[in-house]
Formats: C-alpha cells, structure tokens, sequence
C-alpha cells in the first residue's frame, strides 16, 4: 500500500533551491523510477540508477516522455501529437536502458508518454508506482526567473515539486 501523505506537494517557493537528496550510497528505497523529460537518457542517469538499485535490490522504472506540443482551440491537434519518429525514438531509448539495466541482473521495466506536462507525468507515475525515488538528466541550471519557460528545466521542476528524493545528473556543456 502506497502511503498517499508522502506525495502531498510540498509549498515550496520557485527561488528557494529545493533541498538536495540524500547521499547515494545511503539509498535503502525499493523503487526507482529513471526518467526522462524527452532527452536521450545519458549513461551516466542510467549509471547512477544502476548503482542505486544494486546497493539496495531495488526495481527501476524507465519513463520518457514525449512532448505534446499543446491544443488548438481547445481541441487536441494531430500536427502538435509527437510524430512516428518521435514515438520510435523515445521506445528505442527506453528499451536500450531496460536492457541494459536487465544484463546487469536489475529488474527493469519501461514506458513512453505523451503529455504537456512532463513533470506532473513524472509525479503522477513516480506516485503511482510507489517510488522511492527518482533519477532524471538536466541541463546545468537557469534564474529561476527564465527556468520556468524552458522545457530544458523540467527536471528542476520535478525535484522542486517531488516529497521524495530526485537525483539529477548535471550534463556539463561539451566545449570543442
């Protein structure tokens, strides 16, 4: 049984840096859910997900999301639905990850999602599932000004808005 009080939305304010997860190697959780917000999902997430779930036996969940670009006059637009290339990437993504998770003996599982809202998706299936946790990539953050009209800082959303800890691995910009 889920314990529904653990997912009530903390206030929190957006210029108040959310408090940081606890140590990696202190996680005891038994579910972990390895989202996406529509990026690739980078090794080292699915690294530091591997190595969560090994420490503690845990299950991860794989979740990418594929955005939908919003409605026209209200009503659902099939020109704004993500496209058959979008779907079979974000698939090809997820099911890459749950291999790979599976050859390393983690039991791993995985789904793609279509929504406006990442992070309420990323919320809603975290609180579903009963997770313990959740690990997702970001972009190096933003002012919290600008960072709530990019789509880039929904991981940072999600952490801000989540009762449970999010562990976020920093993509640092590659300089050639």
């Amino acid at each position: 049984m889920v314990d529904m009080t653990r997912f009530a939305l903390p206030l929190r304010w957006l210029w108040r840096t959310p408090p940081e997860p606890p140590a990696p190697d202190a996680f005891a959780g038994k579910f972990i859910l390895l989202a996406s917000e529509g990026r690739p999902i980078p090794q080292a997430a699915v690294e530091l997900a591997r190595r969560l779930a090994e420490r503690s036996g845990a299950e991860v969940h794989v979740l990418s999301i594929a955005r939908i670009w919003g409605t026209s006059f209200g009503l659902p637009h099939p020109g704004l639905l993500p496209n058959k290339r979008e779907m079979q990437e974000r698939h090809d993504s997820v099911a890459g990850v749950v291999t790979w998770l599976k050859r390393r003996h983690i039991e791993a599982s995985g789904q793609v999602s279509g929504t406006r809202n990442a992070a309420k998706r990323i919320l809603a299936e975290a609180h579903r599932r009963g997770a313990d946790a959740i690990v997702m990539a970001a972009d190096p953050p933003q002012h919290w000004f600008v960072s709530n009209m990019i789509w880039s800082q929904e991981p940072y959303r999600v952490r801000r808005l989540a009762p449970i800890p999010v562990y976020l691995v920093i993509e640092r910009e590659q300089t050639s």
